[in-house]
């Protein structure tokens, strides 16, 4: 990847992935917050401002390494994790899969939302290709951090998630993977069995039900199926 090839990328996935970030960790503060803890809140992480979700290894350098060195083959990345005291939840077994589905779920909306966007711009017969590759990197990041943070393993939010559900000894065991979680699910992901087995099957159903959900807007639009 030349430069110039690079420099457009970064251009067209940047308010996407600053989006995708923002929402998903704000998102999880607001429904801890609404569930009885806010603590995030307190430390201002329940805000649309990017800047205090940012990491700047993991939001910045790392991607940034990546992308380059793999010619955009294999990207990885994190923000700042939102603070939740799960104590302090009303009732911490089960808030826990709340607070930790409400991430998922913001970038689940904003695939959606772009994905509304790009039938938008095709409708209006739009030939400014810079929005429409923004709204298409906004549909693929979202789906790829939607699919990511459900794999059921912690710390990833799947894995609260599966906590939550797990009978009482059960999860209390299982929590404890949380340790090496991360290392475990790098490990995976080098392998190639997360893409393979977790998030192509995730993500081609989510695209395959937001395409069904909008056919109603594409016949308004008269666009081709």
């Amino acid at each position: 990847m030349n430069l110039n090839e690079l420099v457009q990328t970064i251009s067209t996935h940047a308010i996407p992935v600053l989006l995708a970030i923002t929402l998903h960790e704000a998102a999880h503060g607001y429904a801890a917050r609404q569930l009885g803890d806010d603590t995030a809140w307190q430390m201002g992480r329940v805000t649309l401002n990017p800047f205090p979700h940012i990491d700047l290894i993991g939001t910045v350098i790392m991607p940034l390494m990546l992308f380059f060195v793999t010619s955009g083959q294999f990207l990885f990345g994190y923000a700042k994790p939102v603070p939740v005291d799960f104590s302090r939840l009303g009732h911490p077994k089960r808030d826990m899969i709340w607070v930790a589905l409400a991430g998922p779920a913001a970038n689940l909306f904003q695939a959606f939302a772009w994905a509304v966007v790009i039938y938008l711009l095709s409708g209006m017969g739009s030939e400014e290709r810079f929005f429409l590759e923004m709204a298409q990197a906004g549909v693929l990041v979202n789906l790829v951090m939607f699919a990511f943070n459900l794999f059921p393993l912690p710390p990833l939010d799947g894995g609260r998630i599966l906590v939550g559900l797990l009978p009482m000894r059960l999860a209390i065991g299982f929590s404890h993977i949380e340790r090496y979680g991360f290392f475990i699910v790098m490990g995976l992901v080098l392998m190639g069995a997360v893409n393979t087995f977790w998030m192509r099957p995730i993500m081609q159903a989510t695209t395959q039900a937001i395409q069904w959900s909008l056919e109603p807007l594409a016949s308004l639009l008269q666009l081709s199926p």
